[in-house]
């Protein structure tokens, strides 16, 4: 998993993320069309061959972050790698286009249709009369039934974590033939085209026991490109095998090995040639890339010296596939108490970022579109995308400072006497950077940035200083060419010395502080850069930010999900159905029988009861173009709530052997495994023909 920000839906679903993410959005006066949704910010990089250029045979390994734990995606652990697995083995009716949309998948359906509307919804499936489970059964109707009952909700035996669609569904049943699927509703569901992929055969889900544990380490029945040959925890490794079974393309490979490799051990792992493929981070993205640049040339930053690591030889065999992910890393807001339970309050934090330089700190460098994301629901390209965030507006650090003293946040207020724990941190903080590692008090890797040094970069009657704020940075990093040290623990030249009368925003006594956690292990450094100038940023209006550095381990468990933070960064994958996957994200937290809050995936417990409408609204139009509406309408509600202030779409970094065809950074498409293969040799020279990314 990448650490550059965590992706809370790995909790229930088989898409995990961490953050560091980045999510884009296109400038709408751009697009040369009609549709706000634009296209996407970048295209895939695969380098595409012709299958008549691709070898037949070859074993492709490939860096995953673990062995899964189950093979079902529709249990509680299910994780990315699951996902993959499901790709390349089962029936999806459905695939996402380039520009994150779905498409029917032809391998499998002929056609699907919403034939009836009243009384009821019905949906008609057609299947493509080749499809075939590998024990030779046909696709049908009992598969669909099989799943529709495991996943209902209605059966407590079936240890499943979602159930949205199929809890809609009324009855399924064949149709005029044995290629025909008939699906009646007994409400209306606009998003029915997400159900039934992946499609699992009814020997897996017939029974709770088949579903809960039968699947778990084994699929003895499939119907794709490959199959499961072997789940090696051992030597933590899943072999697919090419499927004699396929009726569609014969896959190129003859074996894909899902390889477990920590992302701290991939550029090793790469220099020793162990795996083909590896998503990767931008530090070892530049090692690569130096790699194949000519003997003796590096960057400015990097010299020369830099081209002549020990691995240099062994790294230059790959090259680095750039794209977005189909994920954003998002700013949140923790609304259940204390100063951001005051929405003035965490609209202020909103209007004193800027989210353009946030974007830039972790895209510019690596060449991608640095555009920051305009919706919570959807990113540039997909249907449901537009840039509401004008619904609160842009940086405006007038506005900030006016929303905080609306709030009742004053400068230079009484402190009540702090406790000597308190005292030692503010004194700490005086002097500590958000880049360093001193900590607040005890060294528990807090330390607090704001008081005194937060009204640097403001002249002391409020006055912004000449010298434009977002040149700090650039000051910084001169200070450290110069000076050495640690980047951000200089004060940037030119910074105004703060007003003697001047004191830190307070309000009943109590100064206005932010406790802003984040993950601490290996790969966090994106997200370390983008809390730094976060907390910069909020220095300017006067608010102090207190960051606490915790174990990945601990970082979503018992920080996120238990409301343990005031500000966290964390990313979120996009999907083509957010009136079904997005509204337990923003849905408004409600009382528990026990008397706890059930925030389901809100974890920033911010919501309001017109957002849940609209997605109830959204979710029960078969009105394509309505339910379209209805979805950016909650966006912008959402974007007015400020419980979460999208940042950037996530980079897509992935070391791909050279000579690897149709395989690296897929950004929305979904793979397509069968025509993965390494060139022949007669196409090994030229090499593959890039993507026009244009």
């Amino acid at each position: 998993m990448s650490h550059d920000g965590v992706g809370p839906r790995a909790v229930l679903r088989s898409v995990a993320l961490l953050t560091a993410g980045v999510l884009a959005v296109p400038a709408l006066t751009g697009c040369g069309s009609d549709d706000e949704a634009g296209k996407p910010l970048a295209v895939q990089d695969i380098a595409p061959a012709a299958r008549a250029q691709v070898a037949d045979g070859g074993t492709l390994y490939w860096a995953v972050d673990a062995v899964p734990d189950t093979l079902n995606t529709f249990q509680a652990d299910a994780d990315a790698t699951t996902t993959r697995i499901a790709q390349a083995v089962l029936p999806s009716l459905y695939r996402l286009d380039d520009s994150g949309r779905p498409e029917i998948n032809p391998d499998y359906l002929e056609s699907a249709e919403v034939v009836e509307t009243e009384p009821r919804q019905v949906v008609l499936y057609k299947l493509n009369q080749q499809a075939v489970w590998t024990d030779g059964r046909e696709l049908g109707a009992a598969d669909f039934a099989a799943q529709w009952r495991a996943l209902s909700g209605k059966d407590s035996a079936y240890w499943t974590a979602r159930n949205a669609g199929y809890d809609r569904i009324e009855r399924i049943e064949r149709g005029g033939s044995n290629l025909e699927v008939k699906v009646t509703f007994s409400r209306p569901y606009a998003d029915w085209k997400s159900l039934f992929s992946p499609l699992y055969p009814k020997e897996v889900m017939g029974t709770p026991d088949s579903f809960n544990d039968g699947a778990r380490s084994k699929l003895k029945v499939t119907a794709g490109p490959f199959t499961v040959q072997q789940v090696d925890r051992k030597k933590d490794e899943v072999t697919l095998v090419r499927s004699p079974r396929w009726w569609g393309e014969p896959a190129k490979l003859s074996k894909i090995v899902l390889r477990a490799v920590p992302r701290v051990e991939r550029a090793g792992a790469l220099a020793a040639g162990t795996v083909d493929v590896a998503d990767i981070d931008a530090a070892t993205a530049r090692r690569v890339e130096i790699a194949g640049r000519p003997k003796g040339t590096g960057t400015p930053l990097q010299g020369a010296k830099a081209a002549e690591a020990p691995d240099t030889g062994a790294l230059a065999r790959y090259e680095v596939r750039k794209s977005l992910e189909p994920a954003y890393t998002q700013l949140a807001l923790n609304g259940a108490g204390g100063p951001l339970a005051d929405e003035r309050v965490r609209r202020a934090v909103a209007r004193a970022l800027d989210r353009k330089e946030l974007a830039e700190v972790v895209l510019k460098p690596l060449g991608l579109p640095a555009v920051p994301v305009g919706s919570h629901l959807a990113l540039a390209g997909q249907a449901a995308y537009a840039d509401n965030s004008g619904a609160l507006g842009g940086e405006d650090t007038k506005e900030a400072q006016a929303l905080l003293a609306d709030a009742g946040w004053v400068r230079g207020g009484p402190l009540k006497d702090q406790t000597k724990k308190e005292k030692a941190a503010g004194a700490e903080g005086q002097s500590a950077s958000p880049g360093s590692e001193q900590s607040a008090g005890e060294d528990d890797g807090t330390y607090i940035v704001g008081e005194e040094d937060g009204k640097a970069g403001e002249e002391p009657d409020g006055r912004e200083p000449e010298k434009d704020p977002r040149s700090l940075a650039q000051d910084g990093k001169q200070h450290l060419q110069q000076g050495g040290g640690a980047q951000g623990a200089y004060a940037p030249k030119g910074t105004a010395a703060p007003g003697a009368a001047a004191g830190p925003l307070a309000k009943d006594g109590k100064p206005l502080t932010l406790r802003f956690v984040l993950p601490s292990g290996a790969g966090s450094d994106t997200l370390h850069q983008v809390a730094d100038r976060i907390s910069r940023m909020l220095q300017r209006v006067g608010i102090r930010t207190e960051t606490t550095k915790v174990s990945d381990e601990s970082y979503f468990k018992d920080h996120i999900a238990n409301g343990e933070y005031d500000l966290a960064l964390y990313s979120w994958p996009a999907s083509a159905f957010p009136a079904t996957d997005a509204r337990p994200i923003y849905a408004k937290p409600v009382p528990a029988a026990d008397g706890s809050l059930s925030v389901e995936q809100n974890y920033t417990r911010v919501g309001t009861d017109q957002v849940d409408q609209l997605f109830d609204q959204a979710i029960a139009t078969l009105d394509e173009e309505e339910a379209r509406d209805l979805v950016r309408k909650a966006d912008s509600r959402i974007w007015a709530a400020a419980g979460s202030i999208p940042l950037y779409q996530r980079p897509q970094l992935t070391a791909v052997r050279k000579t690897l065809a149709n395989a690296g950074s897929f950004g929305f498409e979904t793979p397509v495994y069968e025509d993965m293969g390494f060139l022949k040799k007669a196409q090994k020279a030229a090499g593959p023909q890039r993507a026009d990314k244009d």
